[in-house]
């Protein structure tokens, strides 16, 4: 699901470069001379993160038609991106055939991830009537496919990333906060509350402690929400997981069953931080040899992620079709009390866009790794059911969300808590 990342795409307005500055936009008037400045660097929102042109190019380059670097405005904030060549002041709209620089390939694959819920239904629904199909992803097959993803993502990050971490310490901060500390707090109150049998249990707590997933992006740009801090908040999530997820886990599920806390560091180091980390040195240091890989990856982390989301199900299909009906509630209960909770605390101090990101990254974890850690670090398999319960909770979840905010406009005025 890392690739997903790297699909967002903004607004239409970005793509048909229809949109001219009004003093009355979300561009407050005070921010349009550092915008404006050509020694800055061109920053261009691109594929679900932040692109500059400031000393190098980063790959993917965006061809705009503007001739200046003054042509480009630039919000942090989805869903408007407003652009304005100094040649067509006018507002004409250019030739839209080059779709902002967008290939036919590009195009595809941005539609192709666009649908993930729809493929993730599909593989929902072949997993558990054609297990076949998709349980020869085990353990060894899934770990590497679990870690390409991984190193995809790196390799859409730079350092420049992590100092707009640093830069933005509350905003990021209460994202992770509400990953490891709203969401694993939840796993455990349902799994006593319900009275879940002990591998039942630990497993909705093992997938509760487990980091934000990339297919939260997607569902960010959707709900018209900060794609880039959804990033962020994406990449912060998964490098603390090595030490976040395997410690939420013993010590809220320790008294159930024998944890492994060593083991699921190590598993987690090795498949989430590894491959990441190579992918960002890879970008950072090499970026011409990147800028030829990342014209692959989109294309393989969709049918990756279809896998990873397919494979889960058809492993315990058996499960499912006999206990399926106990097992979706607490399961999806989690999910939506998540969603809710992010929302509304989040509220208490944030803008709506920063609100609406929040809770989708809250809601949405990466599923499987923990159905990962549960096959490699359990014996009991009852353990890795709810983690692929939750891949097709977290998607229809989301999805639903993300379109129901979709048709809920930002308001205006909505406060800017997200600095570049």
């Amino acid at each position: 699901m890392a690739s997903i990342s790297r699909l967002v795409l903004q607004d239409c307005n970005l793509l048909s470069f229809q949109a001219i500055y009004k003093p009355s936009s979300c561009f407050p008037s005070s921010r349009l001379k550092t915008h404006l400045d050509p020694r800055a660097g061109i920053t261009v929102p691109w594929n679900g993160r932040i692109w500059t042109t400031q000393n190098k190019p980063r790959s993917p380059t965006v061809a705009l038609t503007a001739p200046s670097p003054s042509s480009v405005i630039h919000s942090s904030r989805n869903p408007q991106v407003l652009c304005r060549a100094a040649t067509n002041a006018t507002g004409d709209v250019p030739d839209s055939s080059t779709h902002g620089g967008m290939s036919q390939y590009e195009r595809i694959i941005e539609t192709l991830t666009t649908l993930f819920p729809v493929w993730v239904v599909l593989g929902t629904i072949l997993g558990i009537y054609k297990p076949a199909a998709v349980t020869w992803l085990e353990t060894d097959l899934f770990t590497l496919g679990l870690g390409f993803l991984m190193l995809s993502m790196g390799l859409t990050l730079t350092f420049e990333d992590f100092r707009r971490c640093l830069r933005n310490p509350w905003t990021v901060g209460v994202g992770f906060l509400a990953q490891y500390l709203i969401k694993p707090l939840l796993g455990f109150v349902i799994a006593t509350t319900l009275k879940l049998s002990a591998p039942l249990a630990t497993g909705l707590i093992l997938v509760s402690c487990c980091p934000g997933g990339q297919a939260s992006n997607v569902a960010t740009y959707i709900s018209k929400g900060n794609v880039a801090l959804s990033v962020l908040m994406t990449t912060c999530s998964t490098i603390g997981a090595i030490i976040m997820t395997p410690l939420l886990t013993k010590l809220l599920a320790g008294q159930l069953v024998p944890v492994d806390a060593v083991g699921l560091a190590i598993s987690t180091f090795q498949v989430v931080l590894v491959p990441t980390i190579v992918g960002v040195l890879s970008n950072e240091f090499f970026p011409a040899f990147t800028s030829k890989i990342v014209t692959f990856t989109p294309l393989v982390g969709v049918i990756l992620t279809t896998l990873l989301c397919a494979s889960p199900i058809g492993q315990v299909s058996d499960v499912l079709k006999t206990q399926g009906g106990q097992l979706i509630m607490p399961v999806a209960l989690l999910h939506v009390a998540a969603f809710a909770l992010g929302y509304w605390l989040s509220r208490m101090s944030f803008g709506e866009s920063t609100s609406r990101t929040i809770s989708i990254e809250c809601g949405m974890q990466s599923s499987a790794l923990g159905f990962l850690l549960a096959q490699k670090h359990f014996t009991n398999p009852l353990v890795a059911v709810p983690s692929a319960v939750s891949v097709v909770c977290m998607a229809l979840g989301g999805s639903a969300l993300a379109v129901f905010w979709r048709n809920r406009p930002i308001p205006v005025d909505d406060k800017d808590d997200f600095k570049e």
